[in-house]
């Protein structure tokens, strides 16, 4: 029997091409190598979003949609919606009494993104329990691997904490899962403005559902070396958002090795780059937004394959919580 992975989003926005390279083509391939499931985890998204709960709402199925469009089956890979498994929730709040605050408040993950989010001493509680709810997200559907960044690897270790502590207590129910690290040299996507990683909430992402002539504006806006002024005047490849680009998604490695060097010597304009750039962004992309488009027209059958995919992971969470409850002796009527 194949490996459970476990992999998802957040529908807190839209999906763009940096999720596309840090994951999406990724699941493509995964599906055929595992048992996948899908999260679309849209109670994780209401922690931040919880007085705009149409947004978290509208961005389920806009979700679905991009997963579709870049070749995920859901005749293969299970999606399926997060709030619509009770188990999960169930599962933490027992999770919850075996992690206290000290350890939450010390994960590395959730300190970083309360710094970044600027909450201060206004931590939504929901959103300090990520890591716990994460380990519910992953244990409840027996997940043997789960594809993080590195910066996502205290997440993976709380939760082995967490599996540990409960099979100590009640019975070895779960297992630890494993982390599956990006290839050697894979990075997340930068911004097209160059100062952070690409986000929609920045304004600074290529939507995997952009169209052709938006993401025609957006590669030309693109940040490049500000000192480069002329076509003449030699250039720094460092830090330069296009050839960051260029590296990712042109597959002419040593065309791309020349311009650099071409760059860097002078005589190689900026909308010369952006051009080549944005020619191979929109073969990328055409096709997917093709067919999302054809996808989009039918978004009743679209609902209904993320609910068939909801169904049969209620199955599997119900068989495995019903294990659960008898190893915490709360089984009470068999």
């Amino acid at each position: 029997m194949k490996k459970i992975i476990l992999t998802g989003d957040r529908p807190s926005g839209a999906l763009h091409i940096g999720h596309y390279v840090g994951s999406l083509q990724n699941r493509v391939a995964l599906q055929h190598e595992y048992q996948q499931y899908i999260i679309i985890a849209d109670v994780q998204a209401l922690s931040a979003n919880a007085e705009n709960p149409e947004r978290v709402r509208y961005n389920v199925l806009q979700v679905m949609l991009d997963y579709l469009a870049v070749g995920i089956d859901p005749q293969v890979s299970t999606i399926f919606i997060q709030s619509l498994i009770p188990e999960i929730a169930e599962l933490t709040m027992f999770f919850v009494n075996l992690v206290t605050l000290a350890r939450l408040q010390r994960n590395p993950t959730v300190k970083e993104e309360i710094r970044q989010k600027g909450f201060g001493e206004s931590i939504p509680t929901g959103f300090l329990m990520h890591p716990i709810s994460q380990a519910a997200d992953i244990t409840f559907i027996k997940a043997d691997v789960v594809p993080v960044g590195e910066d996502q690897l205290p997440l993976i270790e709380q939760c082995c904490e967490i599996v540990r502590s409960f099979n100590r207590i009640y019975a070895p129910v779960f297992h630890e899962p494993k982390a599956l690290l990006p290839e050697a040299g894979a990075r997340r996507l930068m911004g097209l403005d160059g100062k952070a990683k690409m986000s929609k909430s920045l304004g600074n992402a290529i939507l995997l559902s952009d169209s052709a002539e938006e993401i025609s504006k957006k590669v030309m806006s693109m940040y490049t070396d500000p000192k480069h002024l002329h076509v003449a005047d030699p250039g720094s490849v460092e830090g330069n958002v296009v050839f960051m680009y260029l590296d990712i998604f042109d597959p002419n490695k040593d065309e791309v090795a020349e311009l650099k060097a071409h760059y860097q010597r002078g005589g190689l304009g900026d909308v010369t780059i952006k051009k080549r750039l944005n020619g191979i962004l929109q073969d990328l992309i055409g096709p997917m937004r093709l067919r999302r488009e054809e996808f989009a027209k039918d978004p009743a059958t679209v609902m209904q394959l993320l609910q068939q995919g909801t169904l049969k992971t209620r199955e599997a969470a119900a068989k495995k919580m019903a294990e659960v409850r008898k190893a915490m002796h709360i089984d009470y009527f068999g």
